[in-house]
């Protein structure tokens, strides 16, 4: 379908809590007999604001972006909780973590086939959302009570060598998968916006790979098919949330912040997957096909936000290496050589490494 043509079109409501505070109506069913052009399709959308409903054109209501006076320095002019005290993303130093052995954390329906799987590009990132009942679910570990999933969407940069929104150790990955739940006694995103503890995000962090993940191939086919901004697809194959995360589900950073685009609210419980999940180049790039009302969108991810006062969390799998707080490169209070005390440095990678090499040079 080329701009100008004619087509038939039919809205359906879909919120974003992740990408905005309004409900964006996906352009879905397109046929051949209609009154609109695409261009006009392009340029209104019906958004959801505090007094009503209210039509738009297209660019008025891209009221944040990643670029220019739409940028993410400006988005606390607008959404004053931007601007806050506990924002994400975060760089999370493994050096400042504390350890904690947090209960199992419960993936109910996670390895289901779900149906009706919904693929849509909402301007800003592609979002994927069921409509099978009841939702995957997730509970244990650092959260207090049972969260029903919502939606997933991806963050991505202009290339491979950054894209992610939280940083490991400084550290960008290519993509991230953000999987959006919310608490089950507030029966909604809308409702779970309102309370600090409203909404909990899986992050999974993405890594290069030679080899294609097959699981992914249905979702980067899918994106072939929403590559304008505003439409939607059904994923013509079941979708299984298992297959496409990774084997270590055990060994996770987690912490209090806040959604990463506007309007910010502080309300996301954070669970940052160690373990990344490995595509190769095509699959990512894939991506980077996406258009909003501005052209590709090759980025769309938050600048690094102060830790501030907060803590990050690192549980504990006994069966691997432990992260342990040594000498610690951003601490310019402490000497190049001074250990923290009370602390076991023998757990570190390095450390039994040295170990394990030690123990066979003596043995050969």
């Amino acid at each position: 379908m080329q701009f100008g043509e004619v087509h038939q079109v039919t809205f359906a409501s879909t919120y974003v809590p992740m990408g905005s505070d309004k409900a964006i109506f996906a352009v879905q069913n397109v046929n051949d007999n209609d009154q609109i052009t695409r261009y006009q399709m392009g340029r209104y959308i019906a958004i959801w604001r505090i007094f009503g409903f209210i039509i738009v054109p297209e660019l008025a209501c891209e009221d944040f972006g990643y670029d220019g006076v739409i940028g993410p320095t400006y988005w606390g002019d607008k959404y004053q909780e931007c601007r806050g005290k506990h924002q994400s993303p975060i760089n999370i130093n493994v050096l400042r973590v504390k350890q904690v052995a947090l209960p199992d954390i419960n993936f109910v329906g996670f390895d289901d086939s779900i149906d009706d799987v919904h693929v849509s590009n909402n301007g800003h990132t592609v979002l994927i959302e069921v409509e099978n009942e009841p939702h995957p679910r997730v509970s244990g570990g650092p959260l207090d009570g049972t969260y029903v999933f919502s939606q997933m969407h991806f963050h991505w940069g202009d290339n491979d060598t950054f894209g992610s929104e939280d940083k490991i150790n400084h550290r960008s990955f290519p993509m991230e998968l953000h999987m959006v739940f919310y608490k089950e006694e507030y029966k909604s995103v809308k409702q779970a916006v309102k309370h600090s503890d409203g909404l909990t995000v899986l992050a999974f962090f993405y890594e290069l790979d030679r080899h294609k993940h097959p699981a992914y191939d249905d979702i980067t086919s899918a994106l072939g098919n929403v590559t304008e901004p505003h439409t939607s697809i059904v994923m013509s194959q079941p979708f299984s949330f298992l297959n496409i995360l990774p084997l270590d589900l055990r060994r996770y950073f987690t912490y209090r912040g806040s959604l990463t685009t506007p309007p910010c609210s502080e309300v996301v419980i954070w669970l940052d997957f160690e373990q990344p999940i490995r595509l190769a180049h095509d699959q990512i790039e894939a991506f980077r096909e996406l258009r909003s009302g501005n052209g590709k969108i090759k980025h769309n991810f938050r600048p690094i936000q102060p830790i501030g006062d907060r803590v990050v969390f690192y549980n504990v799998d006994n069966n691997y290496f432990n992260y342990n707080e040594i000498d610690d490169p951003d601490d310019a209070t402490r000497g190049p050589n001074r250990r923290k005390k009370g602390h076991n440095d023998s757990s570190t990678l390095k450390v039994n490494l040295y170990i394990f090499l030690s123990i066979i040079i003596t043995m050969w």
